[in-house]
């Protein structure tokens, strides 16, 4: 275990509060929540940057990583769902891509083959993702528009991780 695995740890940690804090109705509940994800974001750069610095990169890390994003990420989108932010098909395109993401990356995982660490298409739609989720947070008018956007990259992203796991693991 090293700092980078303890914040990944702790990005876990932060779901269900975040959850809590959302849902709770307490004055400001989104603007915590806001601030609860974007402790969330941080801590992921944070971790990353650690671990490639100080070259603590390790397997459960690499697994428990984008495991710790995707979880966030769905409760986030339940979240906007939930409260009626986003539609129930922006919701379930997301969560099915997040769903066979982690399906996908657990089977490659378990089966003893490599993994494919996230690359600029990847992280490029993590960010995407944190700029259209307050969007949908305050309800701005063209957020779910954005949201498809974001959902229609993150499959091409999908496919370019699918593409690398077979070319990694061909032998």
């Amino acid at each position: 275990m090293n700092l980078p695995n303890l914040l990944t740890i702790f990005r876990i940690v932060l779901i269900p509060l975040y959850l809590y804090v959302f849902f709770s109705g307490i004055p400001y509940h989104v603007e915590i929540a806001l601030a609860i994800l974007i402790l969330a974001g941080v801590t992921d750069i944070a971790d990353g940057y650690i671990a490639r610095k100080h070259k603590l990169v390790t397997t459960i890390g690499m697994m428990l990583d984008p495991l710790a994003d995707k979880l966030m990420m769905l409760a986030v989108i339940a979240s906007l769902f939930l409260t009626e932010r986003i539609s129930v098909w922006a919701a379930l395109f997301f969560f099915l891509r997040d769903l066979a993401m982690i399906i996908t990356g657990a089977v490659y995982h378990f089966r003893g083959k490599k993994t494919v660490p996230a690359n600029a298409f990847g992280k490029l739609t993590t960010v995407l993702l944190y700029v259209v989720i307050p969007l949908a947070m305050y309800r701005f008018p063209y957020s779910e528009a954005i949201l498809w956007t974001v959902i229609a990259f993150s499959f091409i992203t999908s496919a370019i991780y699918l593409g690398k796991f077979r070319l990694l693991n061909r032998t």
